[in-house]
């Protein structure tokens, strides 16, 4: 298993792992995989933007994306979102989104971040016993959302 950041080369593997895998609604028009790459690329360069793969098997079978948000809280540290943790149906339960999750909150830990904050649209006792197996408390704190 190798785990790195996401490259401009995995945007049709992650648009398998986020249309097929992640959300329930995909997008009915097509994307545009040029943008894609272009954005990747740019996470891939930037120190506060994470979007970590699994790579398996020549190709990424599991991600998750993390973003580091400078604060003025907490003697001016950090914190750190998590969202998008998504493993490809044909590799699951063999540890990869764990090791993501534990690559995540270290790259967090190193960056003096105070917490980790990770959002999910999940409400299967599954899911959520995942997060908590991986160190997450459920309903500590509450996420507010407004769709534009």
């Amino acid at each position: 298993m190798i785990i790195r950041k996401a490259r401009s080369t995995d945007a049709e593997d992650l648009k398998v792992l986020y249309f097929e895998y992640l959300t329930k609604f995909p997008p009915k028009e097509e994307q545009d995989m040029v943008h894609w790459g272009e954005l990747l690329e740019k996470f891939e360069k930037d120190e506060h933007m994470h979007l970590l793969v699994v790579e398996e098997d020549g190709r990424a079978v599991a991600s998750v994306q993390m973003e580091i948000i400078e604060s003025l809280t907490h003697n001016v540290r950090p914190f750190a979102v998590i969202e998008n943790v998504v493993t490809h149906g044909d590799y699951r339960n063999r540890g990869y989104g764990s090791a993501l999750l534990q690559e995540a909150s270290e790259i967090a830990k190193n960056m003096n971040c105070y917490k980790v904050f990770l959002e999910t649209g999940s409400n299967r006792e599954s899911t959520l016993n995942f997060y908590r197996n991986n160190g997450f408390a459920i309903d500590e704190k509450h996420s507010c959302l407004k769709k534009l």
